[in-house]
């Protein structure tokens, strides 16, 4: 049996402590159906620059380079919030993104029946959610040049960054929503701001191209703020959104607070040949960082599509979801997902109850 490389970045504040109890799981799986998983770790973040005065080290780009799937923690933290733009946490991860061409994030949001009381929208709207947003990861304005802050004749300051997508781009990110799409309700919902950006003009046209060779598959378009509406007004009428990198990074954390807690929210970033990088879709939550109350689910879950899309292994990928589903009916919370009488439990504790609820099973 091939052996499984899987690069470990846990990140900072609570990175540590989430990863911890995903890794538990994965040698839960790997045991249980028999599964060759090398693990090796490398720094990012806030942790990198705190030990090598980089976010993003040269050693793991290396290392990420030579394994098959990279599982991460969240990155930064006020600790950093005034170091220079280049040496910043979130700088190492865009740059970790972008050195391996990850350019395809996948976000479901997907209420658990048994967290719909923790949503603050009423049950008979989110009841059932099961969303993917899929969000075009390494161009658009984050990655846009020129940018930058310059001085004006007139004295005054001004910062200024370029929104830009090339066909290719947007061809790529559409054509991993379509695909999608046709493993789930075969909707896609492509979502611009074709009334005033040409970038998106552009791309509402290479859409609408590509949606000739995906005809099961209904293409709607939608402009970004009425996206944002219907998310909170009618979230169950999308099944899979597709969007630029800006607009993703907002929507796809809207529709996590859908589902209760974006604690509970996975997320992959593939590239083209479905190596990817998997992390929570939340931040590095350093309020609570050591207190050993953070929610690890969604890192579990995180590592549940790792194992899913970059290792082919369906059926231990399944075998995760079954047990946080069946942690969830025993009635364990931590407590952002705590909304009754439920029992509180720790990080760690959750974890365990997850490994503990892992059997084998057939289907895939």
């Amino acid at each position: 049996m091939a052996i499984k490389k899987v690069l470990i970045l846990k990140g900072d504040c609570i990175g540590p402590e989430i990863v911890n109890e995903a890794v538990k799981v994965l040698h839960r799986v790997a045991e249980v159906y028999s599964l060759s998983i090398d693990i090796t770790e490398a720094l990012i973040g806030g942790s990198a620059y705190d030990k090598t005065g980089d976010p993003c080290p040269k050693v793991t780009i290396e290392k990420a380079n030579k394994s098959d799937a990279i599982l991460m923690g969240s990155v930064g933290g006020p600790k950093w919030d005034n170091l220079e733009r280049a040496l910043r946490p979130e700088t190492g991860l865009l740059k970790l993104r972008s050195s391996l061409e990850f350019f395809g994030n996948l976000r479901p949001a997907i209420l658990y029946p048994q967290l719909i009381d923790a949503s603050s929208l009423k049950p008979e709207v989110v009841s059932g959610l099961d969303l993917l947003i899929v969000r075009e990861l390494t161009g658009g304005i984050y990655f846009g040049e020129p940018r930058g802050i310059r001085t004006l004749e007139s004295g005054e300051r001004e910062g200024y960054n370029t929104y830009k997508y090339s066909e290719s781009e947007i061809y790529r990110i559409g054509k991993l929503a379509f695909d999608a799409a046709m493993l789930r309700d075969k909707r896609v919902c492509s979502v611009d701001k074709a009334n005033v950006l040409e970038a998106t003009i552009l791309w509402r046209e290479i859409m609408e191209d590509l949606s000739i060779s995906y005809p099961e598959v209904a293409l709607s378009h939608m402009y970004v703020d009425n996206a944002a509406m219907q998310l909170v007004k009618e979230p169950k009428q999308f099944d899979v959104i597709v969007t630029g990198n800006m607009f993703g990074d907002i929507l796809s954390d809207a529709a996590a607070m859908l589902t209760g807690s974006i604690g509970m929210l996975p997320s992959a970033a593939l590239d083209k040949n479905s190596k990817g990088l998997y992390e929570p879709c939340h931040g590095s939550a350093p309020d609570i960082a050591g207190l050993g109350i953070a929610n690890p689910l969604a890192t579990i879950l995180s590592a549940s599509m790792m194992l899913r899309y970059s290792l082919s292994e369906p059926q231990a990928a399944s075998s995760i979801e079954r047990a946080v589903n069946d942690v969830l009916n025993s009635g364990l919370r931590t407590p952002d997902i705590c909304s009754k009488d439920e029992k509180i439990v720790t990080t760690s504790e959750m974890g365990n109850a997850v490994v503990t609820a892992i059997k084998k099973g057939q289907d895939s």
